[in-house]
């Protein structure tokens, strides 16, 4: 499993990889054929889709890479990334998002039309349409971006109209992640830099 979480903003991933680039890490009780390669690296772009605009991120390692980068070698993930001091929203299926920035323009970091949690957006629900947390919507960040970047304030409409229903029958929810801009400040800076390194249950 890959487990991060931000105490300080949400997640961005920076980079997110699989492989071998070290032959130091994760080497203990290894023999030195399954370390000796260290040109071996995939990126792993399911990290960052999953995991940015959230406050904490749990992933199942089991097929996340999407082949092999190198048979033979004993490989781990590497993932770095950065917190940002962002907003959230999250508005249940039906209603409306309003964002607003009291100073400065709003600027989308992430966003999901779906469900990633059995809690959020559940009261007086039936269990059923709560059990998929794995339910992550392929389009969501562009049409949030096109109504909001660049504005002070705008609202966005939490509906299937809108989004593609990424998993028919299950109660959803819009989640948003968002910072506000200010005019002469152009990026946030870097409140903390994390490689986390994750040893492969397989060569």
């Amino acid at each position: 499993m890959l487990f991060f979480y931000s105490d300080s903003g949400v997640i961005h991933v920076q980079s997110a990889t699989c492989g071998r680039t070290s032959s130091q890490i994760c080497s203990v009780g290894r023999p030195q054929s399954e370390m000796a390669n260290v040109q071996c690296s995939i990126d792993i772009p399911a990290v960052s889709k999953r995991c940015n605009g959230q406050r904490e991120c749990e992933l199942n390692t089991q097929g996340l890479a999407p082949q092999d980068p190198c048979y033979g070698t004993y490989k781990y993930y590497t993932t770095i990334y950065i917190c940002i001091p962002a907003e959230t929203s999250v508005t249940c299926h039906g209603g409306y998002s309003y964002l607003k920035c009291e100073n400065g323009k709003i600027q989308i970091n992430a966003a999901n039309y779906g469900r990633t949690d059995k809690i959020t957006c559940s009261e007086g629900r039936p269990s059923e349409p709560l059990q998929n947390t794995n339910c992550y919507s392929p389009n969501a960040l562009a049409p949030v971006s096109k109504s909001c970047n660049g504005l002070e304030s705008c609202e966005v409409f939490a509906t299937h109209t809108v989004f593609t229903d990424p998993c028919v029958g299950i109660y959803k929810y819009l989640a948003i992640s968002y910072f506000c801009v200010q005019p002469a400040v152009r990026e946030y800076p870097l409140t903390s830099l994390l490689p986390l390194h994750f040893c492969s249950t397989s060569v």
